[in-house]
């Protein structure tokens, strides 16, 4: 006897398998996170995210059109501000001649085709290093939104196409639609961080930006890594507020939550294949014990699978990896 169904007929070579391919991306899919700093001819190496640097703005116009030519369209801009700077009011956040704006202005000048999309946190201005505002030890929830409302109009006002709240606050995407449309901004697109856990994986981001809590912790709220059901509460409430996209964060841990956020919402699904992920396959890469350029590949494939339409990722940028 012979089996009737061989399902290796269809893996026997390249184009068969192409034809069976239920998965594939590309890297219009893709989101590049870029670091910013002050000054000029700055490119300022990160050790725990080697290949990523921060950059200042004149160093950044080469890499946009380096970005472009390779088909990745859309950039996510993280500014790393000066300690002098930052103070417990997160005062920086809402300057309109601050290191973010003025990066919008200029990018946007030179490449409007470029799609860029700013973080909506406090994180990177205050002292505290919360993504709120601090008082007697406890993360202010509507204070806080208050200030980020007036964030994501003064990103949209200095040329942002996607504001993309990271914080976790409750309420903030309706204040933020709500100052949009009110400020005719009724295109400017929000990108929810609607189920971002209070991962172990978020170190080298920490490290760019110097942006780690200086006391406690995040996890008041950052989601429990143990919950499932509460992000799709959190997906209810910001596509009910006026979200766009949804984004989950991380990716490589939480694929059963992007795949579940799929297949409950009908807007586009983002996910974050963040800093600690992509050092890991560096590092490995770095000792020889995998094959990087495949690893990735196949990291992105997984996301993709999963159910994400957009990937926020550091190897973007990376040569060689489309055709695998």
């Amino acid at each position: 006897m012979h089996p009737l169904i061989r399902p290796r007929r269809n893996r026997k070579n390249n184009l068969v398998r192409h034809w069976r391919s239920e998965t594939k991306w590309c890297r219009a899919d893709l989101v590049y996170p870029v670091f910013l700093i002050e000054g000029s001819k700055q490119k300022q190496g990160i050790s725990s995210l080697p290949g990523q640097y921060r950059w200042s703005l004149d160093e950044l116009l080469p890499l946009a059109e380096k970005s472009l030519k390779m088909g990745v369209q859309a950039w996510a801009l993280f500014p790393a501000i000066e300690k002098a700077l930052k103070n417990p009011l997160a005062s920086e956040a809402i300057n309109p001649h601050g290191l973010i704006c003025r990066a919008l202005g200029e990018l946007k000048k030179r490449f409007p085709e470029l799609t860029l999309i700013t973080d909506i946190a406090l994180d990177p201005y205050s002292s505290d290093g919360h993504d709120g505002l601090v008082e007697d030890g406890n993360v202010l929830n509507d204070k806080s939104v208050d200030i980020l409302a007036q964030m994501a109009l003064l990103h949209a006002q200095s040329g942002a196409d996607i504001v993309a709240p990271s914080d976790m606050m409750d309420g903030r995407v309706l204040a933020i639609r709500e100052t949009l449309e009110e400020n005719n901004f009724h295109n400017t697109q929000i990108i929810s961080y609607c189920a971002k856990y209070a991962s172990a994986f978020y170190g080298p981001f920490r490290e760019a930006l110097d942006s780690a809590p200086k006391s406690g912790d995040k996890k008041t709220y950052q989601m429990d890594p143990a919950n499932k059901k509460e992000a799709l509460l959190e997906m209810e409430l910001d596509q009910s507020e006026g979200a766009d996209i949804l984004m989950v964060k991380p990716a490589l841990a939480y694929l059963d939550i992007i795949h579940e956020i799929k297949e409950q919402s009908l807007l586009p699904i983002a996910a974050y294949n963040v800093s600690g992920e992509y050092a890991m396959i560096k590092a490995a890469a770095e000792k020889g014990w995998l094959d990087e350029k495949k690893a990735i590949a196949e990291t992105l494939l997984s996301i993709k699978r999963a159910g994400a339409d957009i990937i926020f990722t550091y190897f973007a940028l990376d040569e060689g990896i489309d055709s695998l």
